[in-house]
């Protein structure tokens, strides 16, 4: 049997947005990691609410993931805000995972804000500080470009990653927030977190952060043209650099702490941003 084609997906669940927003295009998608939920309230009051089932994609099932994409004007711009998102641990293939990034790009998102929760690897770095990611390092063994090439009309897979993480954006969100620090986020698979050997691994490779979402949905984005901006919220410091177990509870408490803060910073940032 032929596998469905991702990208015509993509394109029915931005139609379907569109039909039930009201809107025919937004400006900028953001979606937001575990614990950042609460963060989305900043950006305004929702102006559509839609379940992510709605749009052809999975219902997320990992406490501190909501269903469900809330459509706001923030900033002036029409942006839409994912209160949650799906992972390869939860038995999903790479374009369920990254299809709200899709079909956000395919309903006109220029701008592609992503936010997660990470462990802390590098020096400096504290549990409940934000911080700004520069590269990536995908330990995941997966891509969203993989199996058959994409349509006629849409980029090579063969895709350039280097800037992926815009420096434009970047440079907005050190304008909201004077001295936010920097770090390549290494993405693994999880769903258990990493052993000590693990992160000093990591560290050897320049990794600061540590998680378990974020790369596949920033390659899937820049392909298909969007700026990218990811930003992670330090929850614990990773395995071997902590005295406590790592728990998700505690990951969750940590972005339910930090919420007013992190709304405020992604609020500032969508103000900063202008359509390229």
């Amino acid at each position: 049997m032929t596998a469905p084609d991702p990208f015509a997906a993509a394109a029915a669940g931005a139609a379907r947005l569109a039909e039930l927003t009201g809107a025919p295009r937004h400006n900028v998608a953001i979606v937001l990691g575990s614990g950042w939920a609460a963060a989305a309230d900043a950006l305004g009051p929702a102006e559509a609410t839609v379940a992510l089932t709605e749009l052809g994609a999975p219902a997320p099932s990992v406490l501190g993931h909501q269903p469900e994409v809330r459509s706001v004007t923030s900033g002036g711009l029409r942006t839409l805000v994912f209160l949650g998102r799906v992972h390869l641990y939860e038995g999903h293939s790479p374009a369920a995972v990254v299809h709200c990034v899709r079909t956000a790009v395919e309903a006109g998102c220029e701008t592609v804000i992503l936010t997660n929760a990470a462990g802390g690897i590098a020096d400096g770095v504290r549990p409940g500080q934000a911080v700004l990611i520069s590269d990536h390092i995908n330990l995941t063994g997966a891509s969203p470009l993989t199996g058959p090439p994409p349509p006629d009309g849409y980029p090579s897979r063969f895709t350039d990653l280097t800037g992926l993480y815009s420096l434009r954006l970047r440079a907005v969100a050190r304008a909201a927030a004077p001295g936010l620090a920097e770090a390549v986020y290494a993405g693994l698979t999880g769903p258990h977190y990493e052993t000590p050997a693990e992160i000093r691994m990591l560290r050897d490779l320049g990794a600061g952060l540590v998680g378990m979402s974020t790369v596949l949905e920033a390659i899937a984005a820049r392909h298909l043209g969007a700026e990218v901006l990811g930003i992670s919220l330090v929850t614990n410091h990773a395995a071997g650099l902590s005295r406590e177990p790592v728990e998700h509870m505690d990951v969750l408490a940590t972005g339910a702490q930090a919420a007013a803060g992190l709304g405020s910073l992604l609020a500032a940032i969508v103000a900063g941003v202008q359509p390229t």
